[in-house]
């Protein structure tokens, strides 16, 4: 069965992308606000979450604090176009596994996917 990945992100156009990028080898599912992410966290089994920091209304950072409440094992890793390193030191000091800078090369998303994955 293949591994499912939430993706997180208020453009979509990264959301497609994304998605025809990972679609090969994992279930995706796509979600433009991180009200949605919570919602669907909460119905569906999710192996992994990829999450933009920078989003309208909740942003990703606050998205995966709410997510630790119910959702403390899944791995996220966070995709940001910010340049702000302080936006990467918050993330990491919460927990995620991994950022990837947007634009991103696929074959990054990719590997550090993959690399998660394979952890034992």
């Amino acid at each position: 069965m293949k591994k499912r990945i939430l993706v997180v992100d208020d453009d979509n156009m990264n959301l497609t992308r994304t998605k025809i990028i990972l679609g090969k080898e994992y279930d995706v599912l796509t979600v433009d606000s991180g009200l949605d992410a919570l919602t669907t966290l909460k119905n569906e089994k999710v192996d992994m979450v990829l999450l933009d920091i920078d989003m309208p209304g909740m942003n990703g950072i606050e998205t995966f604090e709410r997510m630790k409440g119910f959702a403390d094992d899944i791995p996220v890793i966070f995709l940001t176009a910010s340049g702000l390193e302080e936006d990467v030191v918050s993330a990491i000091k919460l927990g995620a596994v991994n950022y990837l800078k947007k634009p991103f090369h696929p074959q990054e998303l990719m590997k550090r996917v993959a690399l998660w994955f394979e952890k034992p």
